[in-house]
């Protein structure tokens, strides 16, 4: 079993906020990263396994020009390469999940079922690196779950398997948050993006190609049909790769159990950019497994900061 940080914070509480602000920050952002998706597919034509393919692509191509200017070329010497290749190969193919969700849904809809990942998360921190999970935040994460069946089965009955496409995104995103604490502090956070950004690409070109050839409409090969099209292919890199870096520096500043529930905070810009863009917005019966999804999410925060208190309190007296 693989033992890492238990919930002790070697930063003391100052770090500890840090990296909960950087995640809020984080999660605000990538869902302007996924409504971008959502137009390319939806508005500009291009298959989800191309958009995919490019937003790695131009994470790569955004990364880097800083490891040149600010850390130098040996930052694409990793001390762990082949782990964030495979790191980056499990958040192509999770990636890859999630775009192909938000072309057929509405945006706020896939982030709803998808917000059963923290509570894989919390339970993988608890399983393999140790983190202590008692039985109210068990019984919280069988709640959580049971909020997202409440979204899960009329977006069933509309889309069918498809509305099982961000539960397996979830997984996989489970898994490569996972892999971003047990990697530890080997490889800065600049080198961990760049590297996982290549093994990303690689993985999506292959799939691309064998989707492709296999006559999948979802892998057609495409190019930008505009500048105004691979402008936002551009950013989309862009936020992907600067926004997961802070995802990275926020686990090794933070406990997995208490960051994985601030992931909620991208249903606020789901839901807004949703409706904005896309004139989708969530129905009372989705919002009723919303609030029971973030419910169960902010009980998991609370119990987590009401124990670090009291073993601080138990370490103190």
């Amino acid at each position: 079993m693989m033992k890492a940080a238990t919930g002790t914070d070697p930063q003391g509480g100052g770090g500890t906020m840090q990296g909960v602000a950087l995640m809020a920050v984080a999660m605000l952002l990538l869902p302007c990263m996924d409504a971008i998706a959502k137009y390319m597919a939806t508005f500009a034509d291009m298959s989800p396994g191309q958009v995919t393919f490019y937003r790695f692509f131009f994470q790569v191509v955004c990364t880097i020009p800083l490891i040149f200017t600010a850390a130098g070329s040996a930052t694409l010497r990793p001390k762990r390469p082949w782990l964030n290749l495979l790191r980056g190969a499990i958040h192509g193919a999770a990636s890859l999940l999630f775009f192909a969700a938000v072309k057929y849904m509405p945006l706020a809809d896939v982030f709803a079922i998808y917000f059963v990942e923290p509570f894989i998360l919390t339970a993988m921190s608890a399983a393999f690196l140790g983190d202590k999970v008692g039985w109210r935040r068990w019984l919280a994460i069988v709640v959580g779950f049971g909020g997202a069946l409440i979204v899960i089965q009329p977006s069933f009955v509309l889309f069918g398997w498809t509305a099982l496409l961000p539960v397996a995104c979830a997984f996989l995103y489970s898994i490569y948050l996972f892999m971003n604490r047990a990697i530890g502090e080997a490889d800065s956070p600049l080198t961990m993006q760049t590297i996982a950004g290549f093994g990303g690409t690689i993985f999506m070109g292959v799939a691309l190609f064998a989707g492709h050839s296999a006559g999948i409409a979802d892998f057609a090969l495409s190019l930008p049909a505009s500048a105004f099209a691979l402008a936002l292919l551009v950013i989309l890199g862009a936020l992907s790769g600067y926004a997961h870096m802070l995802v990275v520096r926020a686990f090794r500043m933070a406990p997995l159990s208490l960051l994985a529930p601030f992931q909620y905070f991208e249903i606020i810009s789901a839901t807004v950019l949703g409706y904005a863009i896309f004139g989708d917005f969530p129905t009372p019966s989705k919002w009723l497994g919303i609030a029971v999804i973030v419910a169960s999410g902010l009980f998991i925060i609370w119990r987590e900061h009401r124990t670090r208190r009291g073993t601080a309190e138990i370490a103190f007296d």
